[in-house]
């Protein structure tokens, strides 16, 4: 993994004329867990956003390393991996498509036996030959995970990614993040439920 920095230096963010929130400021180190936490409407998912590159702050600046996350030479999906509220799959598209096709657009080496193995671990075996528009809400949330852990990113933002799945897939889901961390990975997370994470792990609240 990289040894770069994410900074948050001096952020703001509005929504319409309403400031979400100020002055934030923030570094996450290699081997690093932040998790956001707030009320609704707080600005959480305006701050992944914008931490990701696919939103401006209204005041302040992010920095990948030496970089502005706005300005990295390839584009952010060279250094980061992004799990929204919306699963962004393409439903005429299989599971084990819609992974290896993310992993080669991100300038990775798709491996199909890699696929295969990470929808088996989140319980999707069977399903991988499946258009994704035939899959339960939770089930292509696990598409979406399988997709963002396989692209092997050094900094993974994290939108309630435990929404619509069962315990099973949350411990799967756990395990991953802390062999993330184990190998200097960075993880930027909300959740409503509390992050039970062996690492370094921080918290910022919103509000």
């Amino acid at each position: 993994m990289a040894d770069r920095k994410l900074r948050a230096v001096d952020l703001a963010a509005e929504r319409g004329e309403r400031r979400l929130f100020e002055h934030l400021h923030f570094t996450l180190s290699p081997g690093q867990l932040l998790q956001v936490s707030g009320r609704n409407g707080s600005g959480k998912t305006s701050l992944l956003r914008i931490l990701s590159g696919l939103s401006r702050a209204t005041e302040g600046d992010v920095f990948w390393g030496e970089e502005r996350i706005q300005s990295i030479d390839g584009g952010t999906g060279s250094c980061l991996g992004y799990l929204g509220h919306h699963n962004a799959l393409k439903e005429d598209l299989t599971a084990e498509e819609n992974i290896l096709i993310a992993v080669r657009l991100g300038g990775g080496s798709p491996d199909r036996d890699s696929a295969l193995s990470m929808l088996e671990r989140l319980g999707l075996a069977g399903y991988e030959d499946l258009p994704t528009r035939f899959l339960s809400q939770g089930q292509k949330r696990r598409v979406a995970l399988a997709r963002l852990l396989l692209q092997r990113r050094p900094l993974m933002i994290l939108d309630e990614p435990y929404a619509a799945l069962d315990v099973q897939v949350i411990d799967v889901l756990r395990s991953s993040i802390e062999g993330h961390l184990a190998q200097r990975g960075m993880i930027v997370i909300t959740t409503h439920q509390a992050v039970d994470i062996d690492g370094d792990c921080h918290s910022l609240h919103l509000g």
